[in-house]
Parts: C-alpha cells; sequence; structure tokens
C-alpha cells in the first residue's frame, strides 16, 4: 500500500540546502526546490530531505 504525500506538511517543509519553501511535484512524486535547483523523492507519503538523496534539476 502506496501512502499519499500529506499536502499540509508543504507549509512546514523547507530545502535542508537552502531553508527556502518547497512545491509539491505530483506528477513526479517529488518536493522541488527552485532556489537549489533540487528534487526531493517522496517515499511511501514520507519526503526523503537529504542533501545527497535529492536529484539536480
Amino acid at each position: 500500500m502506496t501512502r499519499e504525500f500529506d499536502e499540509a506538511l508543504l507549509a512546514r517543509l523547507v530545502c535542508p540546502a537552502t531553508r527556502t519553501p518547497l512545491r509539491h511535484d505530483a506528477a513526479a512524486g517529488e518536493l522541488v526546490s527552485d532556489e537549489a535547483g533540487l528534487a526531493y523523492p517522496i517515499r511511501d507519503g514520507i519526503p526523503v530531505l537529504l542533501i545527497e538523496a535529492a536529484r539536480k534539476i
């Protein structure tokens, strides 16, 4: 069973690299930091906010 990302969390989360807000890309299943140029994966509804887990965009 795959859990959905809780949109209410988005207001509390920031990019660990820049401390700026993130946006949710539901189609890709990622949280995106436009400032850092990084996309953090969401696995089973849980964002993985590790810089080493992010992909460059």
